[in-house]
């Protein structure tokens, strides 16, 4: 009975999903691009690979959480955090450190396959893909 009720905000609650995720992810790479709110000592190299994740963080959730070209950008928004869980977290340990709560990974696991079902999904409403798509579409 409840999902009966509550599936009538279905879209409206993907769209503010995409659009807090996409924001969240954007911070991370302002902190990095920026330097702010970081510590110095986390502060990564211009051109460095970190650097360059911090660059698609900024630019692939800011496009996200409007919802421009949206499923490219979660594609690519996926793929990164799942490199930055298998190069940085995981690293390949079969020990301890293979499950996401000891290695620290959970948000980046969690990041990586969120995006995957974005980019699988698309902008949804409240985007700038649907009012694109609104646009094109020829009156019946």
């Amino acid at each position: 009975m409840l999902q009966k009720v509550l599936s009538a905000f279905t879209e409206k609650s993907y769209a503010v999903l995409r659009i807090v995720a996409g924001l969240m992810w954007s911070f991370h790479g302002m902190s990095k691009i920026f330097k702010i709110y970081i510590a110095p000592e986390h502060i990564p190299a211009p051109g460095t690979q970190i650097w360059f994740g911090g660059l698609i963080e900024l630019i692939c959730g800011l496009m996200i959480a409007i919802g421009l070209f949206a499923s490219p950008a979660a594609f690519l928004a996926s793929g990164t955090m799942a490199v930055a869980y298998i190069q940085f977290h995981w690293n390949f340990q079969f020990d301890s450190k293979f499950l996401p709560g000891v290695n620290g990974g959970e948000p980046a696991l969690l990041y990586a396959f969120l995006f995957l079902f974005m980019a699988c999904k698309g902008a949804g409403p409240w985007s700038i893909d649907a009012r694109r798509r609104k646009g094109t579409e020829s009156p019946a």
